[in-house]
């Protein structure tokens, strides 16, 4: 997996300051996207198991709430193994740190209903912004989302409630 950069104390990609794993490569190429220098697959840097350390680095600082996974589109088939890794890892050696994850998929309760790598990856998450961006329907009062069809969903109480909760967030 090649990566664009490591945001090191974003505000804006989540609540509080947040780590950023900018991931290259998407098909998707939603019209008026804000990052079209991270649709290309072979952009950026490979992420490396130094690379992996120097984002986690950055991450055991005790200001910084989580990790957010963007780019790019980190769902992508070349991207999600890797992502999926991070992850696992960031759960084991920073339990308290929320996860972040944005797709420009638009997902459904049954996304997280199986075994699969896809489901596996979502389930680990703690917020999921989801949709692709629509420019019609962009909105730039809208916390953390560009456009009006895109959610913020609270995995754990979707998959306590067998239905996609979003969550609703005022900043």
């Amino acid at each position: 997996m090649n990566y664009m950069k490591i945001e090191t104390a974003s505000v804006s990609n989540g609540l509080g300051f947040r780590v950023v794993l900018w991931v290259s490569g998407c098909t998707q190429r939603c019209p008026g996207c804000q990052n079209p220098e991270t649709w290309d697959f072979d952009a950026g840097y490979k992420f490396t198991e130094q690379t992996k350390q120097k984002l986690f680095e950055v991450l055991d600082k005790p200001w910084v709430k989580g990790i957010t996974f963007s780019g790019g589109h980190p769902l992508e088939y070349e991207n999600i193994g890797t992502v999926t890794e991070i992850i696992e890892d960031v759960r084991e050696k920073f339990p308290d740190k929320d996860i972040w994850l944005y797709t420009g998929f638009s997902l459904t309760y049954d996304d997280f209903r199986d075994e699969s790598l896809f489901s596996r990856t979502l389930w680990m998450c703690t917020y999921i912004v989801d949709g692709p961006f629509i420019l019609s329907q962009r909105d730039i009062t809208l916390p953390f989302r560009g456009s009006t069809n895109q959610r913020i969903i609270d995995v754990q109480q979707t998959l306590a409630s067998g239905t996609i909760c979003e969550c609703q967030i005022n900043t």
